[in-house]
């Protein structure tokens, strides 16, 4: 067992049984690789049957909490998409590059607190490696009416 599969393990993650693959649109893929860096396309907050668990506006039908809670899962979901395509989290050399899309009500202007979420639980997974650049962005409406999209650039090593 890896050292990031300990990490999940005390963390309470379980990346098995989460099926990334089947995505719709034939010309979706979920991790594109250039040279050393993963290109992963945007995940949402779903569960093993690609189901959202939130959905709704982010200070109208959910609050900063959890949409925190919802950027969480979008990482514990980027995270699977990554280990089923290197196959193992290790090779993750550090978190280039997120841009964090938050469906937001008109009137909400923290999308930084709820792209914490996703922020915190890379720098918790992969400690200084999960440092990172961010833009966090409020949108009127996302797929399926999830409340964040998340979208990332990794650096990995042979």
């Amino acid at each position: 067992m890896s050292k990031l599969d300990l990490k999940l393990k005390e963390l309470g993650i379980d990346l098995s049984g989460k099926d990334r693959k089947a995505r719709k649109g034939k010309g979706i893929v979920a991790v594109r690789k250039y040279n050393d860096l993963l290109y992963i396309s945007g995940h949402g907050p779903t569960d093993a049957d690609n189901k959202p668990v939130y959905t709704g506006k982010v200070g109208k039908d959910l609050t900063v909490e959890e949409g925190y809670q919802a950027a969480r899962l979008c990482g514990i979901n980027i995270l699977s998409s990554i280990a089923d395509y290197i196959g193992d989290l290790d090779r993750v050399d550090y978190i280039v590059k997120v841009l964090g899309l938050v469906a937001s009500a008109p009137d909400f202007f923290n999308q930084p607190a709820v792209m914490h979420g996703f922020s915190d639980l890379m720098v918790e997974v992969f400690g200084e490696r999960g440092l990172h650049t961010r833009s966090a962005m409020g949108t009127n409406t996302l797929p399926n009416n999830i409340p964040v999209e998340v979208e990332v650039i990794v650096k990995i090593r042979d």
